[in-house]
């Protein structure tokens, strides 16, 4: 075969830097959002949803055939970092976690994640960052050591 053809969604969740909850003001969080989607389309993997609280995004995207995940998140990170203290001086100390958690998605369920990460408002009124991410890592079935998953 001569193509080569990818259809691989990855759901992508990171907080701000010790959860801080810099992304506060709604209209920039969606700026913001919509900021990462715009970095995920510029490296070929485009977002299907972007979306979270002040503090922490979850991203629904189409991975390219051509990146590293490990890659993929550092230069969504850096340049999105980037772009928050150029556009809101106030958010000069404004950093992402270092780490992060990536998990692939079958077809079959992106229309329910959409819709999960669409209402993460709504979400987190009952249930925290940290118990949501232990729960997803449960889900698909990783441990995580809680001394190194909360910087």
């Amino acid at each position: 075969m001569s193509q080569s053809l990818v259809q691989i969604y990855v759901h992508i969740v990171f907080s701000t830097k010790h959860r801080r909850p810099f992304l506060k003001d709604k209209q920039f969080r969606e700026r913001t959002h919509a900021y990462l989607a715009g970095i995920c389309k510029n490296m070929a993997c485009p977002a299907v949803i972007v979306g979270g609280v002040e503090d922490h995004v979850h991203l629904l995207c189409r991975f390219g055939k051509t990146i590293a995940v490990a890659d993929f998140i550092r230069d969504l990170k850096r340049d999105s970092s980037k772009w928050v203290k150029d556009e809101r001086a106030d958010l000069a100390q404004f950093y992402w976690q270092s780490g992060y958690g990536a998990f692939s998605v079958s077809p079959g369920h992106v229309e329910a994640l959409k819709r999960y990460i669409a209402n993460q408002e709504e979400h987190h009124r009952q249930e925290t960052f940290q118990d949501e991410f232990r729960r997803l890592c449960k889900k698909y079935g990783l441990e995580i050591d809680e001394r190194y998953v909360w910087d």
